[in-house]
């Protein structure tokens, strides 16, 4: 079981700037790591979905629940975290009349990598995306794979093909490809977690969950859901060329089994691991089997590189 923390941990906020046609685009970023820890394990760039901002998917906090945020416990174990608000969401800015899609979004993580680079230093990034996250961090590994040290893609879809829930979502596609936004509420949250398997995940963390969200948001662009309902695939497996995860929830109806385990074939990469995880759906991290997700995580991260690669 997890404790409490006894180790220090220090949690600043940051600003940058993404430059667009338009001007400048402020991005909110959140950072936290151990005061006593000179040098980090590694670095952790965390990258939220589609319908929440990054610190209530990454560093909710609820009482009685140790180790809540998954930022707060990697911190813990001697890792430098960061996350960044997308344009659209939480913090960063929300002015400009556009859907905010996933091509987008990694426009917003180049330029918050920059800043990280700037502050830090040019050490490749350790890498976790959920959901479209985990779209734009694929994406993201794509475009720039040198400051990309391993990628974890949880609740990732591929083609979209055997998706319950995309294809529930593609009913109102015409209806999102008008509307640069969407309206969501508590009951939007709530559904997130009664859609695929009731039960996993408790109500006072939901509760928490939807708290936190709406504290920031009460609408969310529809770039990521045009995408994933009628743009996919955006990601080439092959070009995907670092250690990468794999993880799937039990019960989560984002992706298929076969689609992931077609995209999982494709990897170049010898280190690939594909894992599911037990009496999960979506949103992983506020599951009541949340401890197991940084368990799994926590592993490749800490994996040691090969002795023998079998290269010449």
């Amino acid at each position: 079981m997890l404790g409490a923390s006894l180790v220090p941990i220090n949690a600043t906020e940051h600003w940058t700037h993404k430059k667009t046609a338009d001007g400048d685009i402020r991005l909110f970023m959140f950072r936290k790591f151990a005061t006593n820890v000179t040098t980090p394990k590694g670095r952790i760039f965390f990258v939220h979905g589609s319908s929440m901002a990054s610190q209530p998917t990454f560093d909710l906090q609820v009482e009685g629940r140790p180790f809540s945020s998954v930022m707060d416990w990697f911190a813990s174990q001697g890792y430098d975290t960061w996350c960044v608000d997308m344009e659209g969401y939480g913090r960063s800015d929300k002015h400009r009349p556009i859907h905010c899609d996933l091509s987008n979004g990694v426009d917003d993580l180049q330029a918050a990598s920059d800043y990280i680079i700037s502050v830090t230093d040019a050490t490749p990034m350790l890498m976790y995306g959920i959901s479209s996250g985990a779209l734009r961090a694929a994406m993201f590994a794509e475009r720039c794979p040198s400051r990309v040290a391993k990628v974890a893609l949880d609740a990732f879809v591929w083609t979209g093909a055997g998706s319950p829930t995309l294809e529930e979502r593609r009913k109102k596609l015409e209806q999102f490809r008008r509307q640069p936004r969407r309206p969501i509420d508590r009951a939007f949250v709530h559904s997130i977690f009664n859609r695929d398997h009731p039960g996993t995940a408790e109500e006072k963390v939901i509760d928490a969950f939807a708290t936190a969200i709406l504290a920031l948001d009460h609408e969310m662009p529809t770039g990521t859901y045009v995408d994933m309902c009628g743009h996919l695939p955006t990601v080439d497996p092959v070009k995907l060329t670092m250690p990468t995860l794999i993880m799937r929830g039990e019960y989560d109806g984002i992706a298929s089994m076969e689609d992931l385990v077609a995209f999982f074939e494709k990897l170049p990469h010898p280190s690939k691991e594909f894992t599911v995880m037990q009496g999960i759906s979506h949103a992983s991290f506020q599951q009541k089997n949340y401890e197991l997700v940084y368990h799994i995580l926590r592993s490749f991260f800490e994996r040691p590189a090969p002795v023998y690669s079998g290269q010449h």
